[in-house]
């Protein structure tokens, strides 16, 4: 008699945890089901009618920045519009503004600053080359700390490669961003 009541209590026991999970399983199915058409996408698959992002994105002329840190970042974002290649006749025009600051953060009871961070901020727009409107905007930021030694020339490459590193992380993001409005359908 105990084998018979064990036998529908972990029967019972079993449906119990089965029907919300089978519930929560529907649930999802039908959540996904209504995002397929909702624009969830790779970043880089096919656009519908038109190009690849990888081929949107040579249609773009990187503006010159100002300064070293400038440079780099513009020609990080023209190797990775472009892959090296020849770009297309342009249909934007790409200009980014920097704004660089650098800030001591360790300070010796001597006054002497052992680190600091490097910080720059890179405001951007989108000009459309026909209409002349700004199309998309924004800003993007970075930091990167270094440490400064005694040797003044240790402290010059020590910012240069905090410099650098905030300028991958930056065109980094803008390329990012830039490819992410130029995947939308036209």
């Amino acid at each position: 008699m105990s084998s018979h009541r064990s036998g529908q209590t972990s029967a019972a026991a079993g449906q119990g945890p089965v029907r919300p999970a089978l519930l929560l399983v529907l649930a999802l199915a039908a959540a996904l089901a209504a995002c397929a058409d909702g624009g969830f996408r790779p970043l880089y698959a096919p656009v519908g009618v038109g190009a690849e992002v990888s081929e949107r994105m040579k249609v773009v002329d990187f503006a010159p920045i100002p300064g070293r840190v400038g440079q780099r970042i513009r020609n990080e974002m023209i190797f990775q519009s472009t892959g090296g290649g020849n770009p297309l006749p342009p249909k934007y025009r790409f200009e980014v503004v920097l704004q660089e600051n650098v800030t001591s953060t360790l300070v010796k009871i001597t006054g002497e600053a052992t680190n600091a961070v490097y910080s720059v901020q890179a405001s951007f727009r989108l000009i459309d080359t026909r209409d002349k409107k700004v199309v998309f905007q924004g800003s993007s930021h970075a930091r990167a700390s270094f440490e400064r030694f005694e040797s003044v020339y240790s402290i010059v490459r020590a910012r240069e490669d905090a410099e650098n590193r905030a300028a991958r992380t930056i065109s980094d993001d803008l390329k990012t961003r830039l490819a992410a409005y130029l995947s939308r359908p036209t």
